[in-house]
């Protein structure tokens, strides 16, 4: 661990301290790959790009654009965080100094609850694109069957969870070396895509060559205020990930100005990606229903696909291999996240001080890490044994849970800062007018979201007393949070009383530090 990140860390009468992990091994461009890889480009855009043409046509440029904003926004707020109290349990951390330890406590369970919940689909993906990339190898179509069966797609996902989890264990430094070689040929596959389908539009081999336009980067050309909503909450799903890099902040070189520097770069390199994939799509395939229309409901769960073999021919392989390295990057990096989180509520004695060890041969997370593997395959057997359609209907509530953690997060920037929040032009930006819109466009959507989810017809369909399941699983995950912080509250009080993070805002942190100097 960094002197300078220690010293910071206990200074100012915060109870702000340090974890024991290993700082100094990442970079800039190291954080910054992790990040990109957290967001998983290909596996995201391959699921996420047709239900958001289905919402708002040619206008899918813009809803990128404009979901970009709330990003970005509470990115600024992020990294001012950062710059002021570099903790490993960035939303947990930063919410319990603004706010309490119980808003705290639900802003750490936000951001667990949403990561242990994309984990196992992440893994079940990954199998998915396993089993396809095998069939495309061999030639044996059948193979691709084989994640059907339920016991073997089952097994084969624990096993993808348990890999990733070893990796994680041993630390970022590892992490960080996986993560350049599977970011790197995602990447390149992307581009090779993009480039090979313009490459068809220019040559008149396109399935329904599109005209670029510039109304297409026009948000209110979108035909409704609902189909608006839907498309900027599936834009904010596609981002999520960048916060990565956060947490990672006692790890990091110079960690109180890096993290926040690769959060941003993140989601600035990530708004290029989606822009120009989405371009390349529009114009090669259009946005009709036809056999290989981007608004072909059949097209919507997968459409690269559908794409790759008219785009790129014989190397339509490399896109199954750059999904199935995406999503299994993502699994790997994703760990990094709730385990670090948890890390830091075992330190500060909101949950278990299990949860606070430090594996003394890799100076990673080892307990928390372990901890959130066994969730993650938890939750995927239990809700695949179940029901395959509460699976799905859960990872779409997902965004009920991101913006619920990041409008946290997003205000307690806006609450921490309020006594030298206009000092400047800079701090009124950066430390209230970007992470107050940021958030509040965030808690608008989270109650938009739960307002729509509430209908039955919402997500798969199903419902629970004629109420949405979307809707019952997001919000139970989110009362269950609250349950467990009740229990941990009879069972470690000192944390709750502020005896372990003490509340505060940044004067009275500069105040205090000056007096112990």
């Amino acid at each position: 661990m960094s002197n300078r990140t220690s010293t910071k860390n206990t200074a100012g009468g915060t109870g702000l301290s340090s974890k024991g992990l290993k700082g100094g091994q990442v970079g800039l461009i190291g954080a910054v790959v992790i990040g990109i890889s957290c967001i998983a480009p290909a596996y995201t855009l391959t699921s996420g790009l047709g239900p958001t043409v289905s919402e708002v046509g040619v206008q899918l440029p813009a809803i990128f654009l404009v979901g970009f904003i709330p990003m970005i926004l509470v990115a600024l707020g992020y990294r001012e965080l950062n710059n002021a109290m570099p903790d490993s349990g960035t939303s947990f951390t930063w919410a319990t100094r603004a706010f309490g330890p119980w808003v705290g406590w639900m802003g750490g369970w936000g951001l667990i609850a949403a990561t242990i919940i994309v984990l196992s689909n992440l893994a079940a993906v990954a199998v998915d694109f396993f089993y396809l990339m095998l069939a495309q190898v061999t030639g044996n179509d059948s193979l691709a069957d084989l994640t059907l069966n339920l016991p073997l797609n089952i097994a084969t996902t624990l096993v993808f969870v348990a890999i990733a989890c070893w990796i994680s264990y041993r630390g970022v430094e590892t992490t960080k070396t996986v993560q350049y070689v599977l970011v790197a040929f995602q990447l390149i596959v992307l581009a090779w895509f993009s480039i090979a389908a313009f490459s068809h539009v220019a040559g008149g081999t396109a399935f329904d060559a599109t005209q670029i336009s510039w109304d297409w980067f026009n948000p209110f050309a979108v035909e409704s205020f609902s189909a608006f909503a839907a498309g900027v909450s599936l834009s904010i799903f596609v981002y999520w990930g960048w916060d990565v890099t956060l947490t990672m902040n006692e790890e990091t070189k110079d960690p109180d100005k890096t993290p926040g520097r690769a959060a941003t770069a993140t989601v600035f390199v990530i708004v290029l990606i989606y822009m120009m994939i989405a371009l390349a799509v529009i114009s090669y395939a259009g946005v009709g229903d036809g056999e290989l229309g981007a608004g072909n409901p059949e097209n919507q769960e997968s459409i690269f696909a559908v794409l790759a073999t008219p785009v790129m021919g014989p190397f339509a392989i490399l896109m199954s291999l750059s999904i199935l390295s995406s999503s299994a990057a993502s699994l790997q990096s994703t760990f990094v996240s709730p385990a670090r989180t948890l890390l830091a509520m075992g330190h500060y004695r909101a949950l278990p001080r299990r949860f606070g060890r430090i594996s003394p041969a890799y100076k990673s997370p080892g307990y928390a890490t372990v901890a959130a593997a066994v969730a993650a395959s938890a939750f995927y057997v239990v809700t695949r044994l179940l029901s395959e359609n509460a699976l799905w209907d859960t990872i779409t509530a997902l965004g009920l849970m991101i913006c619920f953690y990041y409008g946290i997060t997003a205000l307690a920037c806006v609450w921490y800062f309020r006594r030298d929040a206009f000092e400047s032009a800079r701090s009124f930006l950066l430390k209230f007018l970007a992470p107050a819109i940021g958030g509040i466009i965030l808690f608008v959507m989270f109650i938009k979201t739960a307002f729509d989810s509430m209908d039955p017809n919402y997500g798969s369909g199903s419902s629970v007393g004629g109420v949405g399941l979307v809707f019952v699983l997001g919000m139970g995950v989110i009362i269950l949070g609250a349950v467990l912080m009740l229990v941990m509250y009879r069972i470690h009080p000192g944390f709750f009383r502020g005896e372990t993070l003490r509340t505060g805002d940044s004067r009275s942190a500069a105040e205090a530090e000056r007096s112990e100097v």
